[in-house]
């Protein structure tokens, strides 16, 4: 089954929404997944088109700075967080 741009910019839009009310947490890929009911590796193609286009930062590192082997967190982008907050 193929999901249209539209709808896919729809889950987008939800989980840019989800990060900016976590925010300062960085959620994984798998709680973001969970979180929207959706399939991992269909988040975790859509975190990394958002990556692409700036709106999302991802955390590869821990906060003692070990490297996640398998596994990123994710966090807004400054623009997009300003953005949100403008519109509170």
């Amino acid at each position: 089954m193929r999901l249209s741009q539209d709808k896919k910019d729809k889950i987008a839009e939800q989980i840019l929404s989800y990060l900016y009310h976590e925010f300062p947490n960085q959620p994984f890929t798998a709680m973001i997944a969970r979180e929207m009911a959706r399939d991992e590796d269909f988040i975790k193609k859509i975190m990394f088109e958002l990556k692409e286009k700036g709106l999302v930062i991802p955390i590869r590192k821990n906060a003692k700075g070990e490297v996640f082997t398998r596994r990123i967190k994710w966090r807004i982008s400054q623009k997009v967080y300003d953005v949100y907050k403008s519109k509170e």
